[in-house]
């Protein structure tokens, strides 16, 4: 048997405006295996808030799309609903970002702090945190465990705004840059700040790699 640390990536789509946010996705995926881990995708099986038409940024009249099967594009098909998440089969759980991890896990982007989180998504984060499994969540997704887990301290880096949310739901936030991870010891939540900051591809991958790196030293730990 694998003694290596098992990960559960839940997605949230396929695309930063209205999915998982695909550099950071892709490099969580790449820090975990480059890191001895292996891992398994998640995503809900539910519409998209909308779809965004990535080229103009406005939304696409008339389109639909399904979270899941979006969030395929990124686990070149092997992805499974979050439904089927158990967390004795797995070391740890982490978020990468994206406007749909505010949009299609909960909807914290149209209602903020009183937003409204996925059942099958709350369940799967509530489930993991009761097992003591860490949580890892980068750029907009710290706001989605704030809002399942309440008094954690998180990171979305320096944004005022999200950072008052995060507060008005309970949580704690502190000012980051880039690649820099915060720690919640008591809560096994590790968060990093990410495309929330104004980044390029290589700070993302140090911040996925720090995050990734950070979690497996909880592993087994409390």
């Amino acid at each position: 048997m694998s003694d290596a640390p098992r990960f559960a990536v839940l997605l949230s789509g396929c695309g930063v405006y209205d999915g998982a946010e695909i550099h950071e996705s892709v490099l969580t995926l790449l820090a975990i295996d480059r890191q001895g881990g292996t891992y398994r995708c998640f995503a809900p099986d539910v519409p998209q808030m909308h779809v965004i038409d990535h080229r103009t940024g406005e939304p696409a009249a008339d389109e639909s799309r399904n979270v899941l099967t979006e969030a395929a594009r990124i686990a070149r098909g092997k992805i499974e609903d979050i439904t089927a998440f158990t967390p004795a089969d797995f070391d740890a759980l982490i978020l990468p970002g994206g406007f749909g991890a505010a949009k299609n896990l909960c909807t914290f982007a149209v209602d903020g702090p009183t937003c409204a989180v996925v059942p099958s998504v709350e369940a799967a984060i509530k489930a993991a945190h009761g097992a003591g499994l860490p949580i890892g969540a980068l750029c907009i997704s710290p706001a989605l465990i704030a809002r399942v887990l309440g008094p954690v301290t998180v990171t979305i880096g320096a944004d005022a705004g999200t950072a008052e949310a995060i507060g008005a739901m309970g949580g704690t936030h502190r000012v980051t840059t880039h690649a820099e991870v915060v720690v919640d010891e008591a809560h096994k939540v590790v968060t990093t700040p990410c495309y929330m900051l104004d980044a390029t591809v290589s700070q993302i991958a140090e911040g996925a790699d720090n995050a990734v790196r950070t979690l497996m030293g909880m592993i087994g730990k409390g």
